[in-house]
This record gives C-alpha cells, sequence and structure tokens, in this order.
C-alpha cells in the first residue's frame, strides 16, 4: 500500500495526548541520531513530513500526523543526546514517560527505532523496561540496515532476539526503504485490530 495521505496535526508539549476524532495512534521512539526521522518520512512517502537536521534532538515535542485519515503517527523526541543540557533532557524524558504510564490514550504499538550496527543501548533498555511494566506493544526496529553486511546483520539480530525473545524485530532501511511493504502492513494491522503478522 503507498501512503497518499500524511499531514502534521499538532505538537504536545504538555500531557494531554488525546484528539477529537479518536482515531488509533502508534508511536515512534527512539535515541537521537537512530534515524526515526528518516524512518518515517520514507515510511509516508515524505521527504519532509518530519524535519531531518544534521543535528541530532531537535524535535522537543510530540508530533501528531494523521495518516490517511486512519491513524495517528506520533513522533516523540530522540532520547538521550548528550549535548542538551540536563534540565532539557530530563523535561524530553518526562513527557515520554508520561505517554508511556500516565497518557489518557494508549498506543496500538510503540516501534522503538535502533541503529541496527550500535544495537540495544542502556537507554533502549530503560524503555524497553518501562514498556514492558506499563503492558505497551513493542516493536523493535532495526535501521539503517544498508550500512552492513549481510552477516553482520544477522550477527546483529540474533543479539537483539537473544536479549528480547518476547519483542518483535523489523528490519529497515530509511535509505533504500527495504522493509517498507511489510513495515506499513503492521501497522496497517494493527490499527485495524489484526494481528499484525512479523517474520
Amino acid at each position: 500500500m503507498e501512503i497518499k495521505k500524511a499531514e502534521f496535526i499538532k505538537g504536545v508539549v504538555g500531557d494531554d495526548y488525546s484528539t477529537k476524532d479518536n482515531l488509533p495512534q502508534v508511536a515512534f521512539f527512539g535515541r537521537s541520531n537512530a534515524g526515526k526521522s528518516s524512518v518515517i518520512n520514507s515510511l509516508t512517502g515524505r521527504k519532509k513530513l518530519v524535519r531531518v537536521s544534521k543535528h541530532p534532538g531537535e524535535t522537543k515535542e510530540a508530533n501528531f500526523y494523521k495518516i490517511e485519515e486512519k491513524f495517528y503517527l506520533v513522533d516523540f523526541p530522540g532520547y538521550g543526546y548528550s549535548k542538551f543540557s540536563i534540565k532539557l533532557r530530563n523535561r524530553i524524558a518526562k513527557r515520554i514517560f508520561w505517554y508511556v504510564e500516565e497518557a489518557n490514550v494508549r498506543p496500538k504499538a510503540v516501534f522503538l527505532v535502533i541503529d541496527t550496527k550500535v544495537g540495544l543501548t542502556d537507554l533502549d533498555r530503560t524503555m524497553i523496561k518501562a514498556l514492558k511494566e506499563n503492558n505497551h506493544k513493542i516493536i523493535i526496529v532495526c535501521n539503517k540496515i544498508d550500512k552492513l553486511k549481510k552477516s553482520v546483520r544477522e550477527e546483529k539480530l540474533s543479539q537483539i532476539r537473544e536479549e528480547e525473545p518476547d519483542i518483535p524485530v523489523l528490519l529497515y532501511s530509511a535509505k533504500t526503504k527495504e522493509g517498507r511493504e511489510s513495515f506499513i502492513k503492521v501497522i496497517l494491522d494493527l490499527v485495524n485490530s489484526k494481528k499484525a503478522k512479523i517474520s
């Protein structure tokens, strides 16, 4: 399926994540520089839907994008950017954890975008722990697979699955769009309340 309509609706800096139309939400989390913005742009087919900065950590609010009038894709600030002040880092972390733990809506799933070469970091592990404790559906998105040889890709994937055997993993390249069709199908199955099949 091609996504033909994707539009920015609002940015949230407070604690109200509801929408007037109550459409389902899927959330995107990820460490700064994991390529989360590029992933969203490549999925929606909009090069500039989400601004991709040369400097990690530009997003400081939760941005809502309405997709095909069917659901919201919620893009959260990247976490862990060391050049932010401690105060700002804490504010971003608080915003993310509020959505995870206290928000007035629950996403159909949280897609955790990571850099496949780097693998899971301690920050990712902290996020996964919080998501599990609050019974969220988690899907790990291994981005930037185009930068790895097949053997290295398989090794990294094996490490992630060994560490988190209960969490589905999607292989993806925002650059080449490898895995895009199956990724979109997973999202649509989730928002349509079908069982998402992930290989």
